[in-house]
């Protein structure tokens, strides 16, 4: 789960990370009284999920309460990368002498955690990483030992940060690792850390992706799920502890087992090129059960996706035998009629391992006219496309 820039901010001053507090408003009207309260000059920030905001004109500086409400006004709605603005935060504006750039982040390339760290931060980082790699420092972290004083101090003069604020860097750098492990992240970033004139180091942005895994070990981050800003079907899967993911195609997509769900992705989105460029339009996994009422609420998800044409079902039976999905999915589609949820989507069905033979008996003598059997996962991941193109 990604985070708003102040949601960051306030797991930072949790965790004792030298940030800036602020309030965030949903209208310019409030923008307006909020910078009032603070005392001007301050910054409105737009809170979205993504980077460049300011490079967007997400980020502006108000000089009165008056330009806070304008400036909010026009900020508000406004489309930032695929994402609309409904919120904003307003800060006070901090005095900026030089910008810096750290980061702890999971390095799954080499199954390791990633320090990187730079002097040159502030919004042309992306360009500073791809133009100066050498201007941006990297050191694997050791998952064990972590970041301690003398781990932080290796980061800190691996990036030259300047003698008058190493010190102080350092201690912030510990201050996030705590951060990073304790709220079970897998990105935490500030972009700018900054100088103050006053020599003062301080995180005026944040950004953190916490591991949806590690949620029952933290039952407060509940309270940082955005509702409104998330897929309406993603929070039904949830409440039906459904693993799913909404994307953006025609080919909806069940199957038992992360690895054949992927791969299944993949062999839709190949296929789909010979009919428009049709693509899967969701990931859901369905685990090792294939219970009647789990295929029902996988199927009553799918089908609520205005944008599905069509629905792959990618079973490889394994301990959950095929006959048993078999089975779930011809109860399943009973449940649906029952509750007068119409299923005229087309179904194809692909069953394989355990029991497979006896599981493709069951649909051919359910005789749904909606469902089709395909043998191969090719052939199936090509008929379902051809069906969502039509």
């Amino acid at each position: 789960m990604d985070l708003y820039e102040y949601q960051a901010k306030e797991l930072f001053a949790k965790h004792g990370v030298p940030t800036q507090s602020g309030e965030v408003v949903t209208d310019a009207e409030a923008a307006g009284a909020a910078a009032d309260r603070i005392g001007c000059p301050v910054v409105v920030k737009a809170q979205v999920k993504t980077g460049g905001r300011g490079k967007a004109g997400g980020v502006k500086l108000a000089d009165s309460p008056a330009d806070a409400e304008q400036k909010a006004g026009a900020i508000l709605g406004l489309d930032i990368k695929g994402h609309i603005v409904n919120k904003v935060l307003i800060t006070g504006a901090a005095d900026i002498a030089e910008e810096y750039y750290v980061s702890f982040l999971l390095d799954r390339a080499n199954r390791n955690f990633l320090a990187m760290a730079s002097v040159e931060g502030g919004m042309d980082i992306e360009e500073v990483a791809a133009t100066k790699p050498e201007a941006l420092a990297k050191i694997a972290i050791e998952p064990i030992a972590g970041v301690d004083p003398a781990k932080a101090a290796e980061i800190v003069a691996a990036a030259k940060f300047p003698a008058d604020v190493a010190d102080q860097v350092a201690n912030v750098l510990v201050k996030l690792w705590d951060v990073f492990v304790k709220e079970d992240a897998t990105l935490v970033e500030v972009n700018p850390l900054v100088k103050t004139p006053e020599g003062e180091v301080l995180a005026l942005d944040g950004k953190v992706t916490l591991d949806d895994n590690a949620d029952f070990r933290h039952p407060d981050h509940e309270e940082l799920v955005d509702i409104a800003a998330t897929d309406p079907l993603e929070v039904k899967a949830k409440e039906k502890g459904l693993n799913y993911v909404k994307l953006s195609g025609e080919v909806g997509i069940i199957g038992n087992g992360a690895g054949l769900v992927m791969s299944t992705l993949d062999v839709v989105a190949y296929a789909g090129e010979q009919f428009g460029g049709v693509k899967p339009a969701n990931f859901l996994d369905i685990g090792g059960g294939a219970s009647a009422q789990v295929m029902a609420d996988g199927l009553e998800i799918i089908l609520g996706d205005p944008e599905v044409k069509s629905v792959f079902v990618n079973v490889f039976g394994g301990i959950t035998a095929c006959d048993a999905v078999a089975n779930g999915i011809v109860q399943a589609m009973e449940m649906l009629a029952e509750r007068g949820d119409v299923v005229d989507k087309p179904i194809v069905c692909r069953l394989d391992g355990n029991n497979a033979a006896e599981g493709r008996r069951i649909l051919d003598e359910a005789e749904h006219d909606v469902i089709e059997l395909v043998d191969t996962m090719d052939e199936a991941a090509a008929r379902v496309a051809e069906l969502a193109a039509r």
